[in-house]
């Protein structure tokens, strides 16, 4: 990837699949979060978990990516191992957890400053690739002022994006990137991540939205009660039908909404 995107992406094994699963397993208090789930994410692709609340898409992919231990099975990023080998791993991925939490005293440039300059790049590089994906972002101007406190929940998904290409990853694993994102500013977010696997990258996006899903994806996994139900890609896992429908009959239909609440009826 070049451009406001970021150097092109550390060099890594494409003879292995972008990202690996193997029979991830965690347990809070008894109770199985996630069941020795497997994905395979094949180099190039645009790849979507979806799953309801409580699933387990956010545990699975924390563990993924180095920020919550596993009790049991594996994590590979290009058949590089995220517990063994962190930092070559994370040199390949650049991620956007839900719910980042950031230093909220910093504008975006100087997060973007801070986290350049943490992960090695030099001063000039840091600068560039700052300039362009604040200017492609639409952080600019005024905003480029404005405290990290005082983002917005849509600016923050676009900071946060930002730090994930900053250091040019050939993998990105964004949960839920385009919730409370403004439908303009979701086009240009959606334009940078096509533009990104284009390129050569691969894209990981777990989301509830199943038209974003079937418009951005061309693999989909199904996750239900810490287990992925079905994996595949897009046209195979919908089966004529659209992912949304696919995804009720998968997951369960629940008809509570239907039932009740009579005093609202008139």
């Amino acid at each position: 990837m070049t451009s406001a995107e970021g150097a092109p992406p550390p060099a890594g094994d494409n003879q292995h699949p972008a990202f690996e699963l193997v029979a991830l397993h965690k347990e809070f208090g008894g109770y199985a979060a996630v069941k020795r789930a497997h994905l395979r994410v094949r180099p190039g692709s645009f790849y979507g978990l979806v799953g309801p609340n409580g699933a387990g898409k956010t545990t699975l992919l924390s563990m993924a990516v180095g920020l919550q231990r596993p009790d049991e099975g594996r994590a590979r990023v290009f058949g590089i191992d995220v517990w063994e080998e962190p930092e070559r791993a994370k040199e390949l991925m650049g991620v956007l957890p839900d719910g980042l939490a950031m230093p909220e005293q910093l504008t975006g440039r100087e997060l973007l400053t801070y986290l350049g300059r943490l992960r090695g790049l030099d001063r000039d590089t840091v600068d560039a690739r700052a300039d362009e994906l604040l200017a492609v972002l639409e952080l600019t101007g005024d905003v480029e002022r404005t405290l990290i406190l005082d983002y917005s929940t849509g600016m923050r998904k676009k900071i946060g994006l930002a730090t994930a290409l900053l250091h040019g990853p050939r993998l990105l694993v964004l949960d839920e990137p385009f919730e409370a994102v403004d439908p303009v500013s979701a086009v240009v977010l959606k334009g940078i991540l096509n533009r990104f696997v284009a390129s050569g990258g691969s894209v990981v996006l777990s989301s509830h939205v199943m038209a974003l899903v079937e418009q951005l994806c061309d693999t989909v996994a199904v996750m239900a009660k810490g287990q992925v139900v079905v994996e595949g890609p897009v046209a195979e896992v919908r089966g004529g039908k659209t992912l949304e429908e696919t995804f009720v009959e998968l997951v369960g239909h629940h008809t509570g909404g239907e039932k009740g609440l009579s005093w609202l009826s008139r």
